[in-house]
């Protein structure tokens, strides 16, 4: 939740903001985000912000970002690698219309079950397949079968970035052509362009490498359109046109 620390710095959830002006994100958040923020995504916030991990979720200007996105291209049936407490998932089943679907998959149930209250309470639980373990098999066999491709409107992924160009590779003939991919934390807090010895964490530093490579490869990938936005912690939005 919201609130103002020490030294006036605004502590959002996961404080996933590439804005260096706290100020100006509070602004954004207050006027433009939690007026409007459904009271499932509210109170699904509010028990993250306890979570020790709570720096792995969606933001809610990108959970905001998400719904209208989903709402704007019509999307009926989607895909979400990478669920935590089911965030960015809540907003996306909320987006939906009531028979649409949502393949959801993380390697952690536990915590999705933190959200799950949350979501059955609102009435959505009817639209998410819930898969337990690695996506990559799962993807795997989908393209085996044959009947997936082309099958997905929107697929968004904000899972492990080591493996974002395994995805990429599988997703890409997953999703349909005018489809949608979108790709989390592609700034990762900004450290794609931090100099070589820069004083970054350990896990910021151990997954920049693999950012950047994502990044490069979308940047020469002729069968989609792509649009890098600093929303969060980055999101690219690849549109599939071949």
């Amino acid at each position: 939740m919201a609130t103002n620390g020490e030294n006036g710095r605004h502590q959002e959830v996961g404080r996933k903001s590439l804005l260096q002006s706290d100020a100006l994100y509070q602004y954004i958040l207050e006027t433009s985000v939690y007026p409007r923020e459904p009271e499932p995504m509210k109170e699904l916030r509010e028990i993250t912000a306890k979570h020790p991990w709570n720096l792995m979720t969606t933001s809610a200007d990108e959970g905001q970002f998400l719904s209208m996105l989903i709402k704007l291209i019509n999307a009926k049936n989607t895909m979400e690698i990478g669920v935590f407490t089911g965030y960015s998932l809540l907003a996306t089943a909320m987006a939906l219309p009531d028979d649409d679907k949502i393949l959801a998959m993380d390697i952690n149930r536990e915590n999705y079950e933190i959200g799950l209250p949350v979501i059955e309470k609102a009435g959505l639980a009817h639209k998410i397949e819930f898969k337990e373990g690695p996506a990559l098999p799962v993807l795997d066999q989908m393209i085996e079968d044959g009947k997936y491709h082309g099958s997905y409107d929107f697929i968004f992924v904000d899972a492990d970035k080591d493996n974002y160009l395994n995805y990429h590779k599988r997703l890409i003939d997953l999703v349909k052509v005018g489809g949608l991919i979108g790709y989390d934390n592609s700034l990762w807090n900004g450290s794609v362009v931090a100099p070589p010895d820069a004083p970054l964490r350990k896990y910021v530093r151990y997954y920049r490498d693999f950012v950047l490579e994502l990044n490069k490869a979308l940047a020469a990938d002729p069968r989609i359109e792509i649009g890098q936005l600093p929303v969060g912690d980055g999101i690219t939005l690849c549109r599939r046109i071949s």
